[in-house]
């Protein structure tokens, strides 16, 4: 209870910080605003779906999901300035353990993330993208995607305490960028290559795009593989894994750091 207690606390800082500086947040909202506009009626009438299906409707689940990886360089930018503004090492000498402060960090994101998510699918229905799934399934896929969201917190989080360095944070841009677009969020993974689609369909953002595009009872454009047989599945699992990984890495980390 005494890791929770002091996690809030952390939790409570960073909503306060958000409150102050809201700019991050808004950014953030545009940016998957503008590829959502770009990719959808700049783009979207040259791409066919497998299985047929309006592009629009299987664009915007994708990019949901694609916010959600987003979140890894957010998060990964404020933990390595606050180390290297000292903020870190002054929570090291207060008397909590030492994944109170990633927890609360994390935490915090994660709500900042339920807003963006919230503010993504009202624009989306503005624009003509329509849910026909039911209420239960439209919130097991919000579900979903702050379950994936919450792994990349924890991922972005090991990677700010780990790398500090003047290019690291590019370096980190560099690998989500590749990672969000070698997935099922702007084409489907069966119109690659089968070596690059292969690639695509065990990538964990498309596992959650394919699960959203499903609940929302939008098409999938995937006719076969594990993508169509078990998204679900496949959408709880990676960000389990990740998580196994990267949360007792991030609490060594943070014990490791030098004063």
């Amino acid at each position: 209870m005494t890791v929770l207690r002091h996690g809030w606390i952390i939790t409570l800082r960073e909503l306060k910080l958000w409150q102050r500086d809201p700019s991050p947040l808004i950014v953030g909202i545009l940016f998957s605003i503008m590829l959502l506009l770009m990719f959808g009626f700049l783009l979207g009438g040259a791409i066919g779906l497998p299985g047929g299906g309006g592009y629009l409707a299987y664009l915007l689940p994708g990019m949901l999901a694609l916010s959600m990886l987003f979140g890894v360089e957010a998060t990964m930018g404020a933990i390595t300035n606050e180390t290297k503004k000292g903020i870190t090492d002054r929570f090291r000498s207060l008397p909590m353990s030492g994944v109170a402060v990633p927890l609360g960090r994390s935490a915090a994101d994660l709500l900042k993330s339920a807003v963006e998510l919230a503010v993504l699918m009202g624009g989306g229905l503005l624009i003509g993208w329509r849910v026909s799934g039911s209420f239960g399934a439209v919130l097991v896929a919000a579900a979903l995607l702050l379950w994936l969201r919450f792994a990349m917190l924890w991922l972005g989080i090991f990677l700010g305490l780990t790398l500090r360095g003047e290019g690291a944070l590019m370096s980190v841009q560099i690998l989500v960028w590749p990672i969000g677009f070698l997935s099922g969020v702007f084409v489907s993974p069966e119109s690659m290559p089968s070596w690059l689609g292969f690639l695509a369909q065990w990538n964990p953002v498309s596992a959650t795009a394919a699960a959203c595009r499903d609940l929302f009872g939008n098409p999938t454009g995937i006719t076969s593989g594990p993508l169509a047989d078990y998204p679900l599945l496949l959408a709880l699992l990676w960000p389990a894994v990740l998580l196994a990984i990267f949360v007792p890495l991030s609490a060594r980390a943070y014990q490791r750091l030098s004063r």
